[in-house]
Parts: C-alpha cells; structure tokens; sequence
C-alpha cells in the first residue's frame, strides 16, 4: 500500500516555507560543524503531540526517533505536562543543586519500584549531570574508587557517550579517530567481542558465535599472558543502540554476569536507551535475570527532560564527599515529569506493549526479505528495532551475510522524510535504520510506519536495481 507523502495545509503557503528556510539557513551559518541530526532532517519543528511533529511550515511527521528513545510517552503527553505545571504552580525550586526536595525523594521512590528486587534491596542512587554520558563517567569512577583499578572492559558495537572516559569505553572508530589519543581517559580499554549474529565477529553466528564470544572473554582474562590487568569494572549495553540495534542474548549476558562476579571485577549495565520498557521489559537486564552492580540511567528516565543516574549496589559506595558533582544534579521539573513516566510506563503496562507492539513490526519486516532483498537483518527487541540494510548482489560472508549499503541506507531515510516519518541510521557504516517510537504508539500509528517504511525502502530498492541494470 503506498502512502501518500505529507501535503502543506492550505494556510501553510510559501511565506511558511520560506521562514522554515531562512532559519535552517541561519542555522547552518551559527552553529558548530559538529550538528548531527540537523543535518539528516531539515525541517524546523513548532509544535508536537504523541508521535506526531509539525513543522513551521505546516508539514506533518510520524517521529520514530523520539529524542534517541528519550521521549517514551512521545511528545508533550498529558500526564508529563501536568507534572511540570504542577511544579511550577507549587513554587518548588527549580535548581538547588543536590539538596532534598520532596521531588527528588518522590523521583526516587517512583524509580526504585521499577528496579528488581534483588537489585533495589542493596541499591543507592547518585545523580549526575544531566546527560547519560556523565552517568557513564561516574559509574567508572565509583568502580575505579571502590576497586583501586584503573581499565575497563568494553565491546565492539558499543556507543556510551562523548565525554572522555565515556569515548573511550565506545566502539565506534569515526567518533574516536578526530580525538587525540581516541578519548583514552582513567585507565586503559580492553575490547572485547559483542555477538552480533548477522556479522559475527567469528565468522559463525547464531548461538555458536555468542559462546564463542563467551569463550573468548573467559580465556583472555584467564590468561596471565593475555595483556589484560584485573580492570575496575565491565561495560555493556543488554541490546547495543547507536550500534544498530543488536541484542545481546540473553545466555551470553549471563556468561558475562558469571565471568565478572567470579573475578571480582564489577559489571556495569548501560540502560541509558534501553530503559523504562523500550525492550519490552521495564529493565533490559530483566530479559535475562542478571543483577548488576551498577546501572547508567537517563533519557526516559526524566520524562523528555534533562536527567541522569546511576544506581549502584551499596557495596560501591565508597565515594567521598564530592567525588563526582555537578551543577545541574537538582532538576526539578525533570524528576517531576521522571516519576510520573515512570509510574505511568508501569500503571499502563507499556512495557509489555512495547514487545507485543515491536514483535509485530519486526515480523513484518522481516517477511519483506524475500521480496525486498536489500533488507539484510531485522533485529531488536521491543520497541527498538534495527533494519540492516544491504548490498542485495554483493557476495555472501561466512555467516550468509551481504556487504553493507550505507548510501541505500540514506535513501531510506531520505524516502521515509519525504513521506512524513522520521527515523534515524546506525550501526557499522550507518547502515541500519533504526526504529525508536514512543511506547504510545497506537495501532494505527504502527500501521502507518510499517507502510512508509515499507515504500521508501521499495523506493530504494528500485533505485539500485536501475543502477545495476545501468
């Protein structure tokens, strides 16, 4: 079924778009080279609700991006904007560093009794900077504290921020190669290998490429030989996001659990887009059981607002006072619209809609294969789903896996803006199209993104096959 692209309202005309231009023209001359998502979606949003964002111009988008998963209940839903008016009408403070308030207390409460259990018996709660990245660098620091180590354990695939030790932690080469020294930053980064069945870094795939993976971190460590000093802690992404949406399973993340508590070496869980039921769990650490020592928090977490933790096993917590601070640790509106998102995901089961809702999508998708075979992979879990995107004629790897095609990619992409749906690209060469909805999506809204998606990747299917015929 083809969708009919968005059209301008009547009242729209070209006065609206010519203002659209003119401010994505100052844009580009003001701001700073290093402008990401401006640059894939050109559009200049006024206003928005649920899943739905309208331009200046009066053009009309499905957004599947979501702030990179951050607004779980999508665009300005009701029960964020009562929180936030209902702060501010209260005269709480907007800013007190990390002093109490009963919204602080009331954020902790709401999100101790989404943790598992066996998790939030022992757990304390530190609050960062307001970005998931300064979360990543303050679980280092509580391990590298507690611990008296300075390395860390990091995987192929993963994306955990852009401050140093954060960068450092991260996979991705592009990110790190303009940084002198990659970022490097508190001790040194042992990388190991995440399973990642449709490019298995074995060769293998499947379940035999994780137990190898599993294999190969338990001997390296093992080894007196193998170069790896006894690191401060273990990081990990229980489905890795910017890396393509490639879900760790569940026995490998159990490996892991027993590797590290055999060694005493901590294991930190990045929940920072997994989180608050993206998954279709509340945790993505519930998928498989395991119960880490420290968990990084943010995006959902505050509701569409600014807002970071780390919850940790009081084990750690050996910090002294002001070992990791910051000046905006003390939103007020953010913990207000956090705790009523994460009580309202939890009172709505949402997060079991997010596995009903993305098993659905991911079944569809992935039945177009045969009749789109630029479509190389679906994964994902819940409401995170990457669509691996392809070279259809190039030649088959070891696993049945073909090249990458990122300039296909960017076709998608480009096809789905013109039809009215935002998403956004990732994983290896930025060749997966990534889905991200709020957990709000309606039946309908699915719908609609299914078929959008499904005719901007015929459309560049169609595309490559007249440039191979060519």
């Amino acid at each position: 079924m083809t969708v009919p692209a968005v059209t301008l309202p009547a009242s729209s005309g070209r006065s609206a778009e010519a203002a659209a231009d003119s401010i994505l023209e100052r844009q580009r001359a003001r701001e700073s080279s290093a402008r990401t998502y401006a640059r894939s979606f050109p559009i200049v949003p006024a206003r928005a609700h649920g899943m739905t964002i309208e331009g200046t111009d009066g053009r009309r988008y499905l957004d599947c991006l979501s702030g990179a998963g951050t607004l779980a209940l999508g665009h300005n839903h009701p029960v964020v904007r009562e929180a936030i008016q209902r702060t501010l009408d209260s005269g709480a403070p907007l800013h007190v560093l990390d002093l109490a308030t009963p919204e602080k207390d009331d954020f902790t409460d709401a999100l101790f009794e989404t943790l598992p259990t066996a998790f939030a018996d022992r757990a304390r709660v530190h609050f960062c900077g307001p970005a998931g990245t300064d979360a990543v660098e303050a679980a280092l620091k509580l391990m590298q504290t507690a611990t008296g180590r300075r390395g860390v354990l990091a995987f192929t695939g993963a994306y955990h921020g852009m401050t140093a030790g954060a960068l450092a932690a991260t996979g991705s080469v592009a990110v790190k190669e303009p940084v002198p020294g990659g970022g490097a930053a508190g001790g040194e980064v042992t990388r190991l290998p995440y399973p990642y069945a449709y490019r298995c870094p074995f060769g293998v795939g499947g379940e035999r490429g994780a137990e190898l993976a599993a294999t190969y971190t338990e001997r390296l460590l093992a080894d007196p030989s193998g170069g790896v000093v006894r690191p401060a802690a273990m990081i990990l992404e229980a489905v890795q996001g910017e890396g393509g949406a490639v879900p760790a399973p569940d026995g490998w993340l159990r490996e892991m659990r027993r590797i590290t508590r055999e060694r005493d070496i901590p294991l930190i869980v990045d929940e920072v887009q997994t989180g608050v039921g993206r998954t279709g769990a509340y945790w993505a650490v519930e998928h498989s059981g395991i119960v880490p020592d420290a968990m990084v928090m943010s995006k959902a977490v505050g509701g569409g607002l600014p807002l970071a933790v780390i919850v940790y096993d009081r084990e750690y917590d050996g910090w002294l006072p002001g070992a990791h601070t910051g000046t905006f640790r003390g939103n007020t509106l953010a913990m207000a619209a956090g705790a009523a998102t994460l009580r309202y995901v939890r009172r709505e089961g949402l997060a079991e809609r997010a596995a009903t809702v993305g098993a659905r999508m991911s079944a569809r998708l992935d039945g177009l294969r045969s009749e789109l075979p630029l479509i190389g992979d679906v994964r994902g879990r819940g409401l995170m789903i990457g669509v691996e995107v392809v070279d259809p004629e190039g030649p088959l790897d070891s696993c049945g896996s073909r090249p990458v095609a990122p300039e296909l990619a960017a076709r998608v992409q480009e096809g789905c803006l013109r039809r009215g749906l935002i998403l956004e690209l990732g994983g290896r060469f930025g060749s997966t199209v990534r889905l991200l909805p709020p957990l709000v999506i309606t039946d309908e809204e699915t719908e609609s993104v299914l078929e959008r998606l499904t005719d901007a990747i015929a459309e560049a299917f169609s595309y490559g096959a007249a440039g191979r015929a060519a």
